[in-house]
């Protein structure tokens, strides 16, 4: 026991190990709601070390895991070489340098059997439909009947079920089956979209460029 917490209490394992302190007080948050794992994703990006594919907490969570764990090892077989003065300093740091790296290949090689299960992109909604143009495929839309069809981001089309807020005021303003419209809201409970008129000749169109 007085040789591990030696061990633990050494450079660099003690180093890791209050890593590994802050990773449990993160998680223990995680599972009472008061943080997302995947809270540090907009802010790191482990894809330029190979350590992307799963959210950032996750792959930076098993390095120091691993980490902790080799360094430990190490400064425990450091102190049973009975190594003293420089030679031992010096195999502190290559422990240090050899957790780190043996960190990086197992938790690289433990990632790329977990990747699939982490997908890159979240899942379609139908949210993603709010704001598109639509096709009305229905001769009417009225305030409890009305479908269109709609393509996502994917270049894939659905058929969607929509309503129009209010009687048209004008014959114009009427839907007919292949007339567009544009999904402004989503009602969750309904399970339909609200659709307004839309036209073409109004909508915001890029700017010309210099031809100089």
């Amino acid at each position: 026991m007085n040789e591990f917490l030696s061990a633990a209490l050494a450079f660099p394992a003690v180093l890791f190990g209050a890593a590994l302190v802050v990773v449990i007080c993160f998680w223990l948050l995680v599972l009472t709601g008061a943080v997302g794992h995947d809270s540090f994703d907009t802010d790191l990006d482990a894809d330029t070390v190979g350590l992307g594919g799963v959210p950032v907490s996750v792959s930076l969570s098993l390095l120091v895991l691993v980490s902790w764990f080799v360094s430990l090892t190490g400064s425990v077989l450091v102190l049973r070489s009975g190594a003293t003065g420089t030679a031992r300093a010096l195999f502190h740091v290559l422990v240090l340098v050899g957790a780190l790296l043996i960190a990086w290949g197992a938790v690289r090689m433990v990632l790329r059997r977990f990747r699939r299960y982490f997908p890159a992109e979240p899942p379609p909604s139908r949210q993603d439909f709010v704001g598109q143009v639509c096709t009305i495929r229905t001769g009417t839309v009225g305030a409890d009947f009305g479908q269109a069809e709609v393509a996502a981001a994917d270049g894939s089309t659905a058929i969607v079920q929509v309503r129009q807020l209010t009687p048209p005021a004008t014959p114009d303003e009427a839907f007919a089956a292949g007339s567009a419209g544009l999904l402004y809201a989503y009602d969750a409970e309904g399970e339909f979209f609200w659709v307004s008129p839309y036209d073409a000749a109004l909508a915001p169109r890029p700017l010309p460029r210099d031809a100089g």
